[in-house]
């Protein structure tokens, strides 16, 4: 493995009841709070309510940016920060899932930089500062409850691009299982695969002597692919949340790839299908990753042999080391597909028509992908593979 640092700032807070966490918290930042959440579902939920009874009873001041897309737009960013200024906000607090944390991260360093926050996303600029975040987490899926990560969409230039700070990172997350409750079932499923995306990215490395790293990732694939079945047909079912939303923040927190430099090639692929098209993110991963893998699997095929036979129990006897590697992606295809996920773009009426304009978006900043970097070709390849 290699010289590695390690810090993660933010505050935990998991399990069952663990809202009224927000009493104690909040009034460590100040007075004034911007509450940031999606489309309605919050409220729906009762979680809203629950919410804003907490933080009358410590008497705060809340100021709403409600209509955070699913694929957060750099236009909502700008309201959010105008909000902020507006009326000197002291915390942010986000409920709902990653598309609310990433929007209001990007809010946070927004607030306290003169320029357009999409400078940090262009790499034009590095943020100095940033308001501070607090967390209630609605979706297992991103990780964003415990890093500094953020991809935020620019709907004027069509651009879906990812940018990170540790000054982004929560001042503290709470995560309640049961606030996964109401996700429903194709939600739920996109959730689990960018999950196992996540740790999939960091599996797919060129680094040496990482037998923990490695396991670690192995291990919540695992717990993935146990508990993913059970899980679409039992909603509700508090253990199985947990197991899914410990997964999610542990896939993409830090913690499984110290001293390793993991791929994230499939991460940019599929943004640029989504900013384009303004898919799921799940769903575009889950028909791409196999896709990657395939192209790649000559790189180290010994990887995807222990991936086939650690995670999927791929029988190697009377096999070559790259038959098994392709069972196992194959494998992959198939529990994703069997949980209810989409396989190629055409499940999405995406046709070949923008392949050019998306392999265009992805190599912005030129060849990408630390396992194998990727040239124009090969994106164009995985983009036909997936058609």
């Amino acid at each position: 493995m290699g010289p590695f640092e390690f810090y993660n700032p933010t505050k935990l807070i998991f399990g069952k009841g663990k809202l009224s966490s927000l009493k104690t918290e909040v009034p460590n930042y100040g007075q004034k709070v911007l509450l940031v959440y999606g489309g309605g579902s919050i409220k729906r939920s009762g979680l809203y309510e629950q919410v804003m009874s907490l933080l009358d009873e410590i008497g705060v001041e809340v100021i709403e940016l409600s209509g955070v897309e699913p694929n957060p737009r750099l236009s909502t960013v700008h309201k959010g920060v105008e909000l902020c200024r507006e009326h000197n906000i002291d915390l942010i607090l986000a409920v709902g899932g990653g598309s609310v944390l990433d929007c209001s991260k990007a809010i946070a360093v927004g607030a306290k930089y003169e320029g357009d926050m999409w400078d940090f996303v262009e790499r034009k600029a590095v943020p100095q500062a940033a308001l501070p975040l607090g967390t209630v987490l609605t979706m297992a899926a991103t990780g964003s409850e415990m890093n500094g990560g953020s991809v935020i969409t620019n709907e004027m230039t069509k651009e879906k691009l990812g940018w990170g700070s540790i000054l982004a990172n929560p001042a503290f997350s709470i995560l309640d299982p049961t606030h996964t409750f109401s996700l429903p079932k194709d939600q739920t499923v996109y959730g689990m695969v960018d999950i196992m995306s996540h740790v999939l990215e960091h599996y797919f490395h060129l680094d040496t002597n990482t037998p923990i790293q490695d396991g670690f990732c192995e291990t919540i694939l695992r717990s993935v692919i146990e508990t993913a079945p059970k899980l679409i047909e039992d909603l509700e079912n508090f253990e199985l949340r947990e197991t899914i939303m410990y997964c999610g923040t542990m896939a993409l927190n830090g913690m499984i790839n110290m001293g390793l430099r993991g791929d994230w090639a499939t991460h940019n692929i599929e943004h640029a299908v989504s900013a384009v098209y303004d898919i799921p993110h799940g769903g575009g991963l889950a028909i791409l990753f196999p896709n990657w893998m395939k192209h790649n699997i000559d790189v180290d095929v010994a990887r995807f042999k222990r991936l086939a036979i650690n995670v999927f129990g791929i029988d190697p006897a009377g096999k070559s080391d790259k038959e098994i590697g392709l069972e196992g992606i194959q494998a992959l295809r198939d529990f994703w597909t069997s949980i209810g996920a989409p396989s190629t773009l055409g499940d999405y009426n995406i046709d070949g028509s923008n392949i050019e304009l998306m392999v265009d978006k992805t190599m912005r900043f030129g060849p990408f992908g630390n396992f194998r970097k990727l040239q124009r070709e090969d994106v164009i390849s995985i983009y036909k593979m997936s058609l």
